[in-house]
């Protein structure tokens, strides 16, 4: 597997990779603004871009492998590594924050004086002004694309923003009061600050692993059922749904009258399914189960004239995720 070549490249491959090089630059500046100056807070930046660096380096990794096609050992894709990614990079995150505020406690308690200062924070802005745009650049392809390791690697990349923003701060002070402990007090919120971050990111990885339930998507789902509703669909349930990298697996169960053929049943389940896959991507994996109607389905049924009908017909069913995710009938 060529991490870096240059063909096959899809937009989130190069984006990170963009990422992993840029990290690179960004860390080598905050590392000569940290020997010139000897600031904590800014050394507490620089911690941060080195775990900036090895996160892009699995970003470019995760989002490779994702990419890769379902094939007989992974039938339902490799979308999951993604979800190692993003567990990793948090994990990495909690650790530099620890690093971050053992070095910075001593410079509370033995404060230093900070030699060029002046020319450590104009590097800092710089770096700042760079890994804004690159956050940004990250967050809007991760949304683009649905991958959860561009949209972690973005939000750290955001995260790093911040911090640089407190350090700048605190720097800015320590010039015009003289309060040198102010650098160390400083460092240590930044390693406060990007753990809470790191924790969110480990969150977000358990509850990918487990296949949590995904309000937002469901909800997409059943707006779509209902906006676009043939009057042969008469009820929807047991609707589940989980994104795994880019693909998004997709199962639920229709209920058709029980008077339809098998094949006009075929081609309803088909409408369906193009209709899921037109909206959430041709990477959709979508299993419908064709169930037939019952007396109790009537009143939700807009199928007319019908023979089958022992009720009269009421109104369209609303779904939402309440009610399609639910079984039926008791089935």
């Amino acid at each position: 597997m060529q991490l870096f070549s240059r063909t096959a490249a899809t937009p989130e491959i190069r984006a990170a990779r963009l990422s992993f090089f840029v990290a690179m630059a960004l860390l080598g500046i905050k590392m000569l603004a940290w020997l010139l100056t000897g600031s904590a807070a800014i050394l507490s930046d620089a911690l941060e871009s080195i775990i900036n660096v090895v996160a892009a380096a699995f970003a470019v990794f995760s989002v490779t492998v994702a990419a890769a096609p379902p094939d007989k050992r992974h039938p339902y894709g490799h979308g999951n590594v993604e979800y190692y990614a993003a567990g990793i990079e948090g994990l990495l995150i909690l650790l530099a924050s620890a690093a971050i505020i053992w070095e910075s406690w001593d410079k509370i308690l033995n404060p230093q004086a900070l030699p060029n200062l002046g020319a450590g924070i104009l590097l800092l802005v710089a770096a700042s002004g760079v890994n804004l745009w690159l956050g940004l650049l990250l967050l809007r392809q991760g949304k683009k694309s649905g991958s959860l390791t561009l949209t972690a690697d973005g939000r750290h990349v955001l995260t790093d923003v911040w911090s640089s923003g407190g350090v700048l701060l605190a720097l800015a002070l320590v010039m015009l009061t003289g309060w040198l402990w102010l650098d160390g007090a400083i460092a240590c919120l930044v390693g406060a600050n990007i753990a809470w971050t790191g924790v969110g990111l480990i969150r977000q990885s358990v509850a990918g692993f487990m296949n949590e339930s995904d309000p937002a998507l469901l909800q997409g789902i059943c707006d779509l059922l209902r906006d676009n509703r043939h009057p042969a669909w008469i009820n929807v349930h047991r609707l589940r749904a989980f994104k795994s990298g880019r693909s998004v697996h997709i199962d639920l169960h229709l209920i058709l009258p029980r008077g339809m053929t098998l094949a006009l049943a075929h081609e309803q389940v088909e409408a369906l399914e193009q209709l899921l896959r037109n909206h959430l991507g041709p990477e959709a994996d979508v299993m419908i189960h064709a169930d037939p109607c019952a007396e109790d389905c009537c009143p939700a049924c807009d199928a007319d004239p019908c023979d089958l009908r022992s009720q009269p017909s009421e109104a369209s069913p609303q779904w939402s995720p309440d009610t399609a995710c639910t079984p039926l009938r008791g089935d």
